[in-house]
């Protein structure tokens, strides 16, 4: 089930708010629990005990590892034994089929095997599981001594479709003691309200649009359609990932939670280094505190920097999907994100604004090319479309009816995609004098986003889910 479902908005969310305001503050996290493994048996019943499986056993080895911290040589075993289960049922499940698949590629004999199903959300669990165990083990938070507690913070509903990826030891206070007041129920509302504004209304319409262009053959399209096709990825996958991280965000301020603030208008960057700074925050940190640092981080010499970005990239390209072209798209940025610190970085800086804007949009939306295109052949060629190589001609008649047919809902996506959006909203509900008035102002705008949201939802022509699995 997703935020973005009709069941979830009107049946499961009413019913688990209720729930939660009527108990005892004790009860609380048991009722959040509860209603996280209804919400994940909703869609993966039979994953529900992979999920209560993978909580025990991490819930154990946190104990076992705190235990063992007066003698760093066993703490250490224990966090390696922990760690390696981890990725293995990550492994297994995620990328089992894509190494059956690179096998029977190299070794002339067909293997058969079983592509299985992909339990929702074990990327982000996973990584909330190992920063659990990487923080105790170095130090930095304690093991939560009750199961629920800790269960509740690894398979939490409101985080579990798209993230963020809350560290424990940012979330161990909240879990402990938090409060619910109808201001922050408001605001947590009006937040959900805005992220499903973003997936169902400009996501989902986008996914029409891209996926007409990206699924023509190569040489039948002009320069600009290929650049508009590019974009629409861009902005669908931006809205799509935001407006789920904006709902859970919002849905954990109406439970009392502030959750990560995952994504900070990453197309207003002025070079990739900026870019990925501001996209996905929560994973790139993790990434960065808990495979950059200990690699080094920036207190190795150049060269291993720049190894070390390489292979933070790859990591995280392979982390967002099982899929070999996902590993060349985090190649790129990592190569990107080392020839920024090292090569060219410095002239970069000293170009106008503009310049170094349009220079990022260009390098990020070629690194998009790489990501939705099925493999690395065909990335490359509608690249060089991209750049006239292959084309039909530089813009054609099918290239200005994608124009004039979706030109408002582009502008919509660059006005969204900034600060501008918000600057917009705000100047919607501060037209009212009165204080009062600004109330009505922000029921009647949110209403109204709320209603042509849900207009969307039921009336949508494309798939409501993610783009890709997690």
């Amino acid at each position: 089930m997703l935020f973005s479902n009709i069941s979830f908005i009107f049946i499961f969310l009413p019913v688990t708010v209720l729930m939660y305001l009527l108990v005892s503050p004790k009860k609380k996290n048991a009722v959040l629990l509860s209603a996280s493994l209804i919400f994940y048996a909703w869609g993966e019943p039979v994953y529900v005990v992979l999920l209560l499986l993978s909580a025990g056993f991490n819930y154990f080895c946190g104990q076992d590892i705190e235990n063992r911290r007066d003698n760093p040589a066993r703490a250490k075993q224990s966090l390696i034994f922990a760690v390696v289960m981890n990725l293995l049922l990550l492994g297994f499940f995620k990328y089992y089929a894509l190494l059956m698949e690179g096998v029977n590629a190299v070794f002339p004999a067909e293997i058969p095997y079983r592509e299985l199903a992909l339990p929702v959300g074990i990327s982000f669990y996973t990584l909330r599981a190992l920063s659990y165990l990487i923080d105790i083990y170095r130090g930095e938070a304690r093991a939560q001594k009750k199961f629920v507690g800790f269960a509740l913070y690894l398979v939490m509903f409101q985080t579990m479709t798209a993230g963020p990826v809350e560290r424990y030891a940012e979330l161990h206070g909240q879990l402990e003691k938090r409060m619910v007041s109808p201001q922050r129920f408001g605001n947590g509302a009006m937040l959900f309200v805005c992220g499903l504004a973003k997936k169902a209304v400009l996501a989902d319409s986008l996914g029409i649009l891209q996926e007409q262009i990206t699924g023509m053959q190569i040489g039948t399209f002009s320069v600009l359609t290929a650049w508009i096709g590019c974009a629409a990825f861009a902005f669908r996958f931006y809205f799509e990932l935001s407006g789920f991280s904006d709902m859970a965000a919002g849905l954990g301020r109406m439970f009392g939670f502030e959750l990560y603030r995952n994504f900070n208008y990453p197309y207003i960057s002025r070079s990739v280094t900026e870019f990925w700074s501001r996209w996905n925050i929560s994973v790139a940190s993790w990434f960065h505190s808990y495979v950059y640092e200990p690699l080094g981080g920036d207190r190795a010499d150049i060269s291993r920097q720049m190894w070390n970005l390489l292979i933070v990239g790859a990591l995280t390209g392979f982390w967002y999907g099982a899929r070999w072209q996902l590993l060349w798209w985090g190649i790129y940025f990592g190569t990107l994100l080392s020839a920024e610190r090292f090569v060219w970085g410095k002239w970069l800086i000293r170009l106008p604004k503009s310049v170094q804007h349009i220079y990022s949009v260009v390098i990020i939306f070629i690194g998009w090319a790489l990501f939705f295109s099925p493999d690395l052949g065909l990335a490359l060629d509608y690249i060089g479309v991209m750049f006239g190589a292959g084309a039909s001609g530089l813009a054609d008649t099918q290239a200005l009816y994608f124009f004039m047919s979706n030109w408002l809902l582009l502008a919509i996506c660059v006005v969204g995609s900034s600060p501008r959006g918000a600057g917009v909203l705000r100047s919607v509900i501060e037209v009212p004098q009165s204080v009062q008035g600004k109330k009505i102002a922000v029921c009647v705008v949110y209403m109204m986003i709320f209603i042509v949201s849900l207009a969307f939802l039921v009336t949508g022509s494309v798939d409501s889910g993610l783009i890709i699995q997690f």
